[in-house]
């Protein structure tokens, strides 16, 4: 049933009956109401613009609304103060508009259900008053003829919702979010036009649907380590999964356990710009391998993306200069500082703000690198340094005068050098995803030891296969914590969403 409400102009404003704010205790029926609402709204926007191309009535203006879920307290009462996320910070009224429920199901009904327990209090489930754009109401795969739409002899925005850049930003998450009189305080880190901005652009850039991305997430700045990732999963898939239950590669390729070949999907002419591969679990704790290519851009762009997903951790894998005599190319390093001259993330993350070492995801890459290479104390710390990354955005620093940027080294104490590192660890903080970074010395350029095309080879041969079966280790270790105990305390400010 839909309601006609009068709009102050010519046109009238058609739109589905409004679902006003009802109280739940169970999360998962919150969530449920969630997902009827909004499949109302987008089969609602979805028919509407194939009648209006259809009849042409463009007297109307068709209009459909994100769910909202929403708490309001009154008790300073503290909850468990151990816990990083689950209950908001003081009295007063949250919410947070959704997209995509069916996307976010599981997340949701653990979000809901920690703070009906912290907080004694139900969710509100309605409604919002924030219109979903047409763009992102269409399913993925969805097949616009954008040639009909031409046709029209009004602009399509006065018909329809279009996304807006204003209302679609990282203000919450970078803490300036300033809440106006009588608004309700966020409850969540992005808003659902925000989400929905995101997960269009990872299909475009990955050219895999945001369902297949999993919790944990490894990142990558060569082709190499893809290569030996994708050899790794198919033998997997081949002896049937070894718990893994898909293999999934661009353009939605599918390969299931006991599988030789894939049974679904069509691979793309090209590749995209960061092509995604995932090695899923039934319960999303898979690993999922970003080649997000070399330079902060790209570290920046697709990490912006992924955030919105909340995975539990990403990690970087990739080759590195490395600083210091003592080391040998092949050689670890696993960072506990970063010198940040990326700057990419200087104008939503200043440069003064330290980015720490998480102990879970510091233990476990350790722990890792002793179990795959089968080495232990003073052994190991000879093929592996901890110490300070530093990340810039000038590939070939080499060319320019050595005598400022190498004193600016020495005296950070960086031990290697790279383009990315920085830039995914520092919005892995500005995003509350845990983080951390595992390279490997390629060359030495301070020490004239850079590789030639025979040494490249036989150097990529030995170590890639090794430094990425340390990498999914790690992600292996931290899938098996708590979720309490990956999601550091470390990474909230004085202010929190009650969603992680």
């Amino acid at each position: 049933m839909t309601e006609i409400v009068p709009a102050p102009a010519e046109s009238r404003i058609v739109t589905p009956e409004t679902a006003e704010r009802r109280p739940y205790w169970d999360a998962q029926e919150a969530v449920e109401e969630v997902i009827r609402l909004y499949g109302r709204s987008v089969a609602f926007l979805s028919d509407s613009f194939d009648a209006v191309l259809k009849d042409g009535d463009l007297d109307h203006r068709y209009r459909a609304y994100y769910p909202e879920i929403s708490l309001a307290t009154t008790t300073h009462a503290r909850v468990d103060s151990r816990l990083a996320f689950g209950h908001v910070p003081r009295p007063g009224r949250y919410a947070t508009t959704v997209t995509r429920p069916d996307l976010f199901e599981r997340y949701l009904v653990d979000q809901i259900a920690l703070l009906i327990r912290n907080h004694g209090q139900p969710v509100l489930v309605g409604d919002s008053t924030t219109p979903i754009p047409l763009h992102f109401a269409f399913g993925e795969g969805t097949y616009v003829d954008g040639s009909m739409a031409e046709r029209l002899d009004r602009p399509l925005r006065d018909v329809f919702d279009v996304p807006d850049l204003e209302a679609t930003d990282d203000r919450i998450v970078n803490g300036n979010h300033e809440t106006g009189p009588g608004e309700e305080m966020p409850l969540a880190p992005f808003t659902a036009q925000r989400v929905d901005y995101s997960l269009h652009r990872l299909s475009h850039y990955t050219a895999t649907h945001p369902a297949h991305f999993q919790n944990f997430v490894l990142f990558t700045n060569y082709q190499f380590y893809i290569d030996e990732f994708c050899m790794m999963a198919r033998e997997m898939m081949m002896r049937g999964g070894d718990g893994y239950v898909e293999f999934v590669e661009p353009g939605n390729v599918v390969t299931s356990p006991g599988e030789a070949k894939p049974h679904q999907g069509v691979a793309p002419s090209r590749l995209p710009q960061m092509p995604a591969y995932h090695l899923k679990r039934a319960d999303g704790h898979g690993i999922t391998m970003v080649n997000i290519g070399v330079g902060p851009s790209n570290a920046k762009t697709i990490t912006d993306h992924i955030a919105v997903l909340r995975p539990h951790a990403w990690l970087m894998l990739g080759h590195c200069a490395g600083l210091r005599n003592s080391q040998e190319l092949g050689d670890y390093v696993l960072a506990h500082a970063y010198v940040r001259e990326d700057h990419v993330l200087d104008a939503d993350l200043p440069v003064w703000v330290p980015i720490p070492a998480l102990a879970e995801v510091q233990v476990a890459l350790e722990k890792a690198v002793e179990e795959v290479t089968g080495l232990s104390g003073y052994e190991l710390k000879k093929i592996m340094r901890t110490g300070t990354v530093a990340t810039i955005d000038n590939r070939n620093w080499e060319l320019r005068d050595h005598r400022e940027p190498v004193e600016r080294l020495s005296q950070s104490r960086a031990i290697a050098l790279d383009m990315e590192s920085a830039t995914i660890a520092a919005n892995g903080f500005r995003f509350r995803v845990p983080y951390g970074t595992l390279l490997c010395v390629s060359d030495k350029p301070l020490h004239g030891e850079l590789k030639l095309p025979g040494m490249a080879t036989e150097f990529y041969k030995r170590q890639v296969a090794q430094h990425l079966r340390i990498g999914m280790r790690a992600l292996e270790l931290m899938s098996e914590l708590p979720s309490e105990r990956v999601h550091s305390r470390k990474l909230r400010s004085f202010f929190e969403t009650a969603f992680q």
